[in-house]
């Protein structure tokens, strides 16, 4: 008993040490052995880097790490090391290796954090990592997605504009500083509502926030940012975070439900359906049952809707934004809307033909997502097995390597050394020069993961903004720094105040 007694204040007394050692031993010791033994150890980056995934999971959580990326490659060149087994480039050759038509590299872990973890997951053209699924998957609904059926949907993006511009006028009247980035993405949801089920939302009616689906849907980005950095963690945290924090993604999924229900009870009486997303869907189920399943009507609906506001609403804040800090862009953007009207060449509102030949408007709108492209964080892909070489530099099988927008658009080899300054102009060069910036004009994504909503972006865009230019004029509030963000994934404009002056009617 003596014996024993003794022995007890000796363990209290060397617990620590011998804890500290054993997670020496079993944690630290073996991360030194991979960075020190790794075949790519010469590629530089943060210490820390080196070693853990908490110096990447830091700056992701501080929100600004499309500038970091940018800094990091100044700084140390063009291929940094971002995580223990993960590398940033700027080096833009490793945009075709990485992402290039017919390439093996599929997409990281980091995009099961935006899936559904279950055994037998829903999965849609987003978190689908397996290269022929989602080839398969995204031949079903191409078609969807095609400008051509689009445009004939161009009669539902006309009547949101009709109520943007009844709530601008109202601002205007008030004098009532709004936050514009806000508002942008209110036209957005109720755009993706009507094309997608021939039902708005609500959002631009008093600008709030819906069933809050927009808070639901930030946060659902907070999440799989953060946890897409430790994936593995994901299957434990979604089933708590799910009842807990996205009831919003559920209520998206009702209220498809509740269309499709509707739909379906109108076909039984009414004959022919609305030329929506959802009708096109149900057809095709109807058509091919086995191959295009209810689960695949219902995830495109709602990954239409999860999907389809954020990245419009960024790219319509960032063109509004660079325009009201650029004047005489602005005005020379002002003269070739006015200049069309008064030839009789626009319609009211213009029509997405009619923009697309708007040269300048054009060059506006590609700039400004060149600038602030929506997403922020690398494309992350895995190099396949065999290894590959990219950029010079040969990775093993397994690495996770990717290309931030942010920093591809700021590659003074390819845009200039005027690459971080808003010049539209450099658009409208030879047509070399002009093939040579969309090669690496990116902020759709690139290759056969290109974003398949990205016409619909673009048609909300190319109508909404001309309107706005020729009927109002903004001016900031609060905004002496500069535009600030929050990247998310998605990087979100958080201080766009602006008040509305409508311009006189002569002026218009």
């Amino acid at each position: 008993m003596t014996t024993t007694l003794k022995a007890i204040p000796w363990l209290a007394y060397h617990a620590y040490p011998v804890a500290i050692c054993t997670v020496l031993i079993l944690v630290v010791l073996p991360r030194v052995l991979r960075a020190l033994l790794s075949p790519v150890r010469q590629v530089p980056g943060p210490f820390l880097a080196r070693f853990t995934r908490l110096w990447y999971f830091r700056q992701v959580f501080r929100g600004d790490f499309h500038q970091v990326n940018i800094q990091l490659h100044r700084r140390y060149g063009p291929i940094v090391r971002i995580a223990p087994n993960e590398y940033s480039f700027e080096d833009l050759q490793a945009v075709k290796t990485i992402y290039g038509h017919g390439t093996k590299f599929v997409k990281a872990p980091w995009y099961n954090a935006s899936g559904d973890p279950s055994k037998h997951p829903r999965m849609n053209l987003f978190t689908d990592r397996d290269m022929k699924s989602h080839a398969d998957n995204r031949r079903k609904v191409a078609n969807l997605y095609s400008m051509t059926a689009l445009l004939k949907m161009e009669p539902s993006v006309n009547s949101c504009i009709e109520i943007v511009l009844q709530r601008f006028d109202e601002f205007a009247s008030s004098k009532q500083p709004i936050n514009m980035h806000h508002w942008l993405q209110c036209y957005a949801f109720d755009v993706i509502g009507l094309i997608t089920f021939s039902r708005r939302f609500g959002f631009l009616d008093k600008g709030e926030d819906i069933e809050q689906i927009m808070k639901t849907i930030h946060y659902f980005l907070q999440y799989s940012t953060l946890v897409g950095i430790y994936n593995e963690w994901h299957k434990y945290l979604f089933g708590l975070n799910a009842m807990v924090r996205f009831k919003g993604m559920k209520n998206i999924v009702a209220f498809s439900l509740d269309r499709i229900k509707r739909n379906s009870d109108r076909d039984k009486g009414e004959g022919e359906l609305e030329e929506d997303f959802l009708s096109t869907a149900l057809a095709l189920h109807r058509a091919a049952p086995d191959k295009f399943s209810m689960g695949d009507v219902i995830s495109t609906c709602s990954a239409n809707v999860g999907a389809g506001s954020d990245t419009t609403g960024i790219s319509l804040s960032s063109i509004l934004y660079y325009l009201v800090r650029n004047p005489l862009t602005l005005r020379k953007l002002r003269a070739e809307i006015e200049g069309e009207t008064q030839r009789g060449t626009t319609s009211s509102p213009i029509t997405f033909q009619e923009a697309q030949k708007m040269p300048y408007l054009q060059a506006v709108i590609k700039e400004s997502l060149r600038l602030h492209p929506a997403t922020g964080l690398p494309l992350a892909r895995v190099v396949p097995a065999a290894g590959a070489v990219i950029a010079g530099t040969r990775f093993p099988g397994g690495t996770i390597v990717g290309v931030n927008t942010w920093v591809a658009h700021a590659n003074a080899s390819i845009f200039g050394d005027d690459a971080r300054t808003f010049r539209p102009e450099r658009w409208l060069e030879d047509d070399e020069t002009t093939s040579k910036l969309n090669r690496f004009w990116m902020p759709f994504g690139v290759g056969s993961r290109t974003c398949i909503g990205k016409n619909i972006s673009l048609l909300e865009i190319s109508k909404l903004i001309p309107e706005l230019i020729r009927r109002y004029d903004f001016e900031f509030i609060g905004m002496d720094g500069g535009l600030e963000t929050q990247n998310v994934w998605f990087v979100k404009p958080t201080n766009f105040f602006c008040k509305i002056m409508k311009r006189e009617p002569s002026s218009l």
